[in-house]
C-alpha cells in the first residue's frame, strides 16, 4: 500500500489535483513516513483515545493516526483540502473533518457533540508555524477536556516552550505553558523532511496539562500581562518594564516591593521563575487595581 505521507504520493496528489500550496496557511507537507511513525509511537494512542488534529494536509498523518485511535477529528481551514481529504478516507467512518479555522472554535463543546467527552481526547498535529503559539495557547486555555498534546513546531518556538530561566530562549512564552503544563521535545526534525521545504528546522514536543496548579495565580489574567509586559522590552530591566505599563507606581515603589519579595531590583525578567511571576503578580495587582 502506497502511503498517503510518501514523497511520490504528496507529490502526486498535488499534481493530480492541481493543488496549489498557499504560503499564508503555513502549509509544509510531510514527506518522510518515519517521522510521521515516530510521532504516533510517541503519542501513545489507544482505541480508547480520541485524537484532534488540526491542519491535516492531504491526511499523511491522519492515516497513521486512524490505525491507532478510537475517532479523529480533524480541522482543516483550507477549504481546497477538504475533497481531496474525503477521496483519500471515502471509507472511513473514523474520521470526522471539519472545515474551521481552529482558533474559532469551541472546543470543549464540539469534543461533547463530536466525540462525546466518555473518553480521552489528545491533540497530535503537525502546526503551521506562522499561528503555532495562537492554537497553543486556545488549547491551554479554553479547553478542560485536553489533557495532552503532540505537536510538530518549529525548532526554535519548541526550545522556548521548554527553556528554563537565564538562558537565551526563555520568554514569556515559557513562562505562560510551564505554569499550565509539563513540556518536553521529543524528537527533533529536520527541514528536508517536507514539501516545500520550510527555512528552519522542526521539534515534535509534548505538552501535558497540570491537574492542578501548585502555585495558582490569585489574579491569572494579570499574571498572564505581567508576564509579556515583563518581555516587552528584554534588555530592559524588569522594575522599568513594569514601570513603562504601570506608571501609577514610581520606580522607588516597584524596586521596595521587589526587595520584600527577595527579588534584586536590577534583574530583568528572564530571570525570574514561574513562581517568582506569579508572587509578583498576586503582590502588584490590589496595588495596580
Amino acid at each position: 500500500m502506497n502511503k498517503i505521507g510518501t514523497n511520490s504520493s504528496v507529490k502526486g496528489t498535488i499534481h493530480e489535483n492541481k493543488f496549489r500550496i498557499k504560503k499564508h496557511f503555513g502549509q509544509n507537507f510531510i514527506v518522510d513516513q518515519s517521522i510521521l511513525t515516530q510521532i504516533v509511537e510517541k503519542s501513545n494512542i489507544t482505541e480508547d483515545i480520541n485524537v484532534i488534529e488540526v491542519g491535516p494536509g492531504f491526511g499523511s498523518l491522519t492515516e497513521l493516526l486512524l490505525e491507532k485511535a478510537n475517532k479523529v477529528l480533524a480541522y482543516e481551514i483550507d477549504k481546497d483540502l477538504i475533497p481531496i481529504l474525503k477521496k483519500n478516507f471515502k471509507n472511513q467512518k473514523k474520521l470526522l473533518l471539519v472545515n474551521k479555522d481552529i482558533l474559532k472554535v469551541d472546543i470543549d463543546k464540539e469534543i461533547k457533540e463530536l466525540l462525546g467527552d466518555n473518553l480521552e481526547t489528545i491533540v497530535v498535529s503537525n502546526l503551521p508555524y506562522y499561528i503555532t503559539t495562537p492554537i497553543l495557547m486556545k488549547f491551554l486555555e479554553t479547553s478542560h477536556l485536553v489533557k495532552k498534546m503532540i505537536f510538530m513546531v518549529q525548532l526554535e518556538v519548541a526550545k522556548r516552550i521548554t527553556s528554563e530561566p537565564n538562558t537565551k530562549d526563555y520568554n514569556a512564552l515559557s513562562i505562560a505553558i510551564q505554569y499550565r503544563a509539563e513540556a518536553q521535545i521529543l524528537l527533533k526534525v529536520p527541514r528536508g523532511v517536507f514539501i516545500p521545504e520550510p527555512n528552519v528546522d522542526s521539534a515534535v514536543i509534548e505538552v501535558k496539562i497540570k491537574d492542578q496548579i501548585p502555585n495558582q495565580a490569585k489574579y491569572e489574567d494579570f499574571f498572564f500581562q505581567l508576564i509579556h509586559q515583563g518581555f516587552s522590552q528584554r534588555r530592559k530591566t524588569l522594575v522599568n518594564n513594569i514601570f513603562h505599563h504601570y506608571p501609577q507606581l514610581s520606580k522607588i515603589e516597584l524596586e521596595s516591593i521587589l526587595k520584600t519579595e527577595g527579588i534584586n531590583p536590577q534583574i530583568r525578567s528572564e530571570a525570574l521563575s514561574v513562581n517568582e511571576f506569579v508572587r509578583l503578580s498576586d503582590v502588584l495587582y490590589p496595588l495596580i487595581h
